[in-house]
Order: structure tokens, then sequence, then C-alpha cells
């Protein structure tokens, strides 16, 4: 194994990276892993892929994240957006802020934004005077300046699926029980294990599948021909993010001693990354070959890491 450097869309993780500063935050690997993306797969109302579990979505991995991590903050949301605005100032005076999900389509420093996709994305801000926002894009773009209408159109998210309250921020970022990485990361395997089975408690869209299933459902889509915006989100996104996701879950794992589900994630992490060369070249014969050798590791995973804990 070896370990992934490199640009990825690790938005969350670098962002709360950044806010808790070189001293005390983990490696963004470790913060993703404590998220729970790594422990599943979903296929959104049943056409959407996503390499994370049935039910999942950011705010609910960044508060785990954070719980794991013995840290505790303030989440604010809703209201106007001139009051919005006028509380991330207030805000970001006493130190950086955590600002999303917002749409990254509308974040118009970026080439080629000017139009909502649902995107989902999150940065650093640091501060708004003289009507501009100033903040770290992880997305490779650090100090980037928006006017502060313009921000605040993206900080809507009006188009990200998986909420709809505008204008979140986290801030005031306190430790409030010392806790080493390690040990977060074992105190997170029972709820990985819960994210692998599938979780009932979480809404979701109609007819989306988790797990094997989806996988499956994934390949027989493939098989046929995918279509043109499900080979774009799994071509340019799903695919890199969830490879390293599982890679990175695996190099966590491993110094622990857990070298059966690291082993597994592995296993995971190079079936899914060798799926970009057929995605890009329209080889969608062995992409779907590649998904139904996916398929059946989710439960495997489970299985690992249950007799691990055990």
């Amino acid at each position: 194994m070896l370990t992934y450097t490199g640009s990825g869309p690790y938005c969350y993780s670098n962002a709360l990276a950044m806010v808790l500063g070189p001293g005390a935050a983990p490696s963004t690997a470790v913060i993703e892993t404590l998220t729970g993306s790594p422990f599943g797969v979903q296929l959104i109302g049943g056409t959407e892929p996503m390499f994370d579990p049935y039910g999942w979505d950011p705010e609910t991995g960044l508060d785990d994240a954070m719980a794991a991590l013995g840290l505790r903050c303030t989440r604010t949301a809703g209201g106007p957006a001139d009051e919005a605005l006028a509380r991330l100032a207030a805000a970001c005076a006493d130190g950086p802020a955590l600002a999303g999900p917002l749409e990254m389509g509308l974040l118009l420093y970026q080439p080629g934004s000017g139009t909502a996709s649902g995107a989902d994305h999150y940065v650093v801000v640091l501060a708004v005077e003289n009507g501009t926002v100033l903040l770290h894009d992880p997305q490779g773009h650090p100090y980037a300046t928006l006017p502060a209408p313009a921000f605040a159109a993206a900080w809507r998210a009006e188009t990200v699926p998986y909420t709809d309250t505008p204008y979140v921020m986290r801030t005031g970022f306190v430790q409030e029980r010392a806790t080493d990485p390690d040990e977060a990361l074992r105190g997170s395997l029972p709820g990985a294990v819960g994210w692998l089975a599938g979780r009932a408690d979480l809404p979701v869209p109609p007819g989306t599948l988790g797990g094997a299933p989806a996988v499956e459902a994934l390949a027989e889509r493939a098989a046929a021909g995918l279509a043109p915006e499900t080979r774009e989100l799994l071509r340019t996104f799903a695919v890199q993010v969830g490879a390293r996701r599982l890679n990175d879950a695996a190099l966590c794992l491993r110094p622990l001693g857990l070298d059966g589900p690291a082993a597994v994630l592995t296993e995971q992490s190079r079936i899914l990354g060798s799926l970009q060369y057929p995605l890009v070249a329209g080889d969608d014969e062995a992409l779907s070959a590649g998904l139904r050798q996916l398929a059946p590791t989710y439960e495997r995973l489970r299985t690992a890491l249950e007799t691990a804990i055990a």
C-alpha cells in the first residue's frame, strides 16, 4: 500500500483541517474516514451514483467526524442574505469560518463557473470586508475573492439536494475532550459497520439503493449504456473521490491492527480506481465488469469489520 498524495475533491475534510490549524488537525485521511464516507455506496433516486453510504451526506459526516475528535462548534444557518453576510463578517472577526454547503457552479472565480449544477462545496472564509468575501477554497484557490452578493448566491445552496437551509456555517471550534486519531478511529468503527449494514433512520429519495444492489444496478445501466449525466458524474467526481476515500480508510485502519478490513478497502480502492479509464474511453463492457467485481466487497467489508471489533 502506498499513501496517495495529490489533489482531490476533499473539500469539507480539507476545510475542517484548515480551520483547526496545523497543530490541532489530524490528517485529512483521518478526517475523511471519520466522516463515514468510505463505508458504503448509494444510487440516489435510482440514478445518481455516489461512493458513500446509503443516506449519508457531508453534513452528517462533518458532525460525526467532529464528535469523534472531541470537537464542538457553533453551527448557524438561515435568514436573509444580508443578515447571513453580517453574521459571517462578525464570526470572521474572531477566526475563520467553515462555510457550506455552497453551490460550486456559482463560485465565479473558478474557471467555467457561472451555472448552478447541484455540485456541493465547502470553503473557509477568512474575512468579509468592503463588500468582498476573502476565502480559502480547497479546490485549489487560496485567498480567492468574490463580491459578497455573488458569494451569497452560491452560499444559498438552493440546488444542493441534501439541504433545504441556506447560509450554513460553522465557527468557534473548541476541543472539548482530548483524543488522538487512533482512539477516534477505533471509536468510529461501530458506526462504520452501521453504515455498511444500511441505516434506516435517514431520509433518502424514493428509489435509492445502497450496498451491493446499488452497484449491481449501476453495472446493469453501464452494460446498457450510461446516460450522459451519469457518466459525467462518475468520470469527473464519483470514482476519483470514492477510490481515494477507500485507500485512505485502508491506510488509517492498518496501523490499528485491522489488517482484514484494510485489505478489503485496498481491494475496493483498486477496483474503483481502475474504472476511470473505461469511463473516459467509453468501454462500458469493462466498466460493467468492474462494477460487478466491486459489488460483493461491501458485504465482505462489513463482515471483516464486525469480526475485527467483536
